[in-house]
């Protein structure tokens, strides 16, 4: 089966159809600049560009970098205020001219690596980390996703753990591959506390330098695996989210 995923970043809005039996692209991935301010209706204007570049008419599935529930995004961390309380799905449906499954992003990075990357046939606690703008969570129990988690809002030293230990603030600081795993493995430990995993699976585009951090993390009992579908992860999710319409 043959689906559109589209993830809205910070910096890009990127699509592909992807095929859901293997998880790969079947067609190469457009990439379009994300409006500046990212508001709900240019976003919505660039997803229907990339519906209409793909062509088809079946369901698209969208992620959003915040909370969904029902469609409706209910916080904006790191995008414009505007979003909160936006019926997304409705909006980009209508841009569109298809139906839209609209899911956190991390989620839909989580549900990819569990189906086809570093988490396949992982039981017990599962915790997706993406390394981003922020730190988005996807956490698992059996395999089944618990949506929203946020984790990375938790406070670590009166501040959102995401504002110390995200790649964004690592790039920001000009923070060492030692300094930002010291503050991960202060972060990891801390989460570790709270759900116990039986994995952690670290995603984002920072993941493809996995070997010059993960092993500097300290004091996590929980094995550290990179993501093995890195940026793809998102449209992967967002396309097999599309599917369950």
């Amino acid at each position: 089966m043959r689906m559109l995923g589209i993830d809205i970043g910070g910096s890009g809005i990127k699509g592909a159809p992807v095929d859901l039996t293997t998880g790969e692209f079947t067609e190469e991935r457009l990439r379009i600049e994300t409006p500046q301010p990212a508001r709900p209706d240019a976003v919505a204007d660039v997803l229907a560009r990339i519906t209409a570049h793909f062509g088809g008419d079946g369901p698209v599935g969208v992620t959003y970098p915040g909370v969904v529930i029902g469609g409706v995004t209910h916080s904006a961390a790191n995008v414009d205020k505007s979003w909160i309380g936006t019926d997304a799905a409705a909006l980009f449906a209508k841009a569109t001219g298809r139906p839209v499954t609209v899911l956190n992003d991390a989620d839909a990075a989580g549900v990819a690596e569990m189906r086809f990357g570093a988490g396949k046939g992982q039981n017990g606690t599962v915790v997706v980390l993406t390394l981003g703008t922020g730190i988005g969570s996807a956490l698992f129990s059996q395999g089944v996703l618990v949506p929203n988690t946020e984790f990375g809002h938790l406070q670590l030293h009166g501040k959102d753990a995401e504002l110390r230990a995200s790649a964004k603030v690592r790039e920001d600081h000009d923070l060492s591959w030692d300094k930002w795993a010291e503050r991960l493995s202060e972060y990891m430990r801390h989460l570790e506390m709270l759900i116990s995993p039986a994995l952690i699976i670290v995603g984002g585009g920072v993941s493809k330098k996995a070997d010059r951090f993960i092993p500097l993390i300290e004091g996590v009992r929980a094995p550290i695996v990179p993501a093995a579908l890195v940026n793809h992860a998102g449209i992967v999710g967002a396309a097999m989210a599309a599917s369950e319409v």
